[in-house]
């Protein structure tokens, strides 16, 4: 079993000079509406094998925050607990060692603080509620240690309820209901990628804060079962959450090559399902430049085995693949009609909403 940064592609780092601060933008990106505005990413990645490089370019195209995943959320039981304690310890040192470019975030004013360094602000969360076993103290446990987001279930059934590869989920269970209460009651956003469309809708409506969906798709334009209906995001939406959207080609079109523009369309029907109130961006992809080649896919059929499946594979748009992917999807969007408006929303000011009401 394999975690997401144990994932070894080829790529190449950043472009930006490395005799250059973090805060020094360079002369491609001077006038880059991303600079200026707000960009945070509900569920993205942030690696060790990052060079400065490349970190300086991420935040040279405007990246300001970014919520990262701890530990490989398939996983049970103590294993659970203790790859989420390594997690918390992993990143914290990352943190440490790279200060110059990233602050852990607890809460939302840390997301300015970044912003006025010239960092990158860290988030934690969990994609999976295993960690927390069957103890509700747990999540105060993690909550000291700044995880500031969980969610109720990755891809199978937990004790609080079911996931998206279930095909008769149990819906929100009794612990469920007693997890969703105590994440309310400690500050701990409660984010429902990955769940079942059952134990989706009873958190929702479970729940007393908002709610996210931090990385997921629309099921009404594609059939995946990582997507989401149109009446779980109107949900969403009337509980004051988020519906942050993937860019995760395999839950838009098995099109790869000129594909960007399906990825456009789901950030639309979201808004027109949703409000531009409550949608915005959870990238759940890499920084780096990829380039898969025929041994990586070897090693990665070898790790994944019945699961490696490679019409998924590149999981990338190709106009996406890199560090200054938001640049290009407000352009992108802005040349569809996307007023500057909603782009800001949609880029950050929806998510720093959240996040002030939820984490504080």
């Amino acid at each position: 079993m394999i975690t997401r940064r144990q994932f070894t592609m080829v790529a190449t780092g950043g472009i930006a000079s490395a005799a250059a601060g973090p805060w020094l933008r360079s002369a491609v990106s001077a006038q880059s509406p991303t600079q200026k505005t707000l960009v945070l990413d509900a569920m993205g990645e942030v690696r060790d094998s990052y060079t400065d490089d490349l970190v300086r370019e991420m935040i040279d195209a405007g990246m300001n925050s970014i919520t990262v995943t701890l530990c490989d959320p398939k996983s049970f039981e103590q294993q659970a607990y203790d790859w989420a304690m390594d997690g918390v310890l992993e990143y914290d040192r990352l943190i440490a060692e790279k200060s110059s470019f990233y602050l852990k975030a607890t809460r939302v004013a840390d997301i300015a603080k970044a912003r006025e360094q010239g960092k990158i602000a860290i988030f934690y969360l969990f994609q999976n509620s295993t960690q927390f076993g069957r103890d509700l103290d747990a999540v105060d446990i993690f909550h000291g240690l700044g995880v500031r987001s969980s969610q109720i279930t990755y891809n199978w059934q937990n004790w609080a309820g079911a996931g998206c590869y279930e095909d008769n989920g149990s819906g929100l269970t009794r612990f469920g209901h007693e997890l969703v209460e105590k994440m309310n009651d400690t500050g701990m956003l409660i984010d429902l990628s990955h769940a079942h469309m059952r134990t989706m809708a009873d958190t929702i409506a479970a729940s007393r804060e908002p709610v996210i969906i931090s990385h997921t798709c629309c099921q009404a334009l594609y059939d995946h079962k990582r997507n989401t209906t149109d009446e779980n995001m109107r949900a969403v939406a009337a509980k004051g959450g988020l519906v942050g959207i993937t860019q995760m080609r395999p839950f838009m079109t098995r099109q790869i090559d000129n594909a960007v523009h399906f990825y456009y369309e789901h950030i639309e029907h979201a808004i027109k399902v949703a409000g531009i109130d409550h949608v915005c961006i959870g990238s759940d992809r890499d920084h780096r430049r990829l380039v898969l080649t025929e041994e990586y896919l070897a090693e990665l059929k070898r790790e994944e085995g019945e699961n490696f499946d490679r019409s998924h594979w590149p999981l990338y748009f190709e106009e996406l693949n890199g560090p200054r992917r938001m640049e290009t999807i407000w352009d992108g969007l802005s040349r569809r009609g996307m007023p500057q408006a909603h782009l800001e929303k949609l880029f950050g000011t929806n998510l720093h909403r959240l996040y002030a009401q939820v984490i504080g």
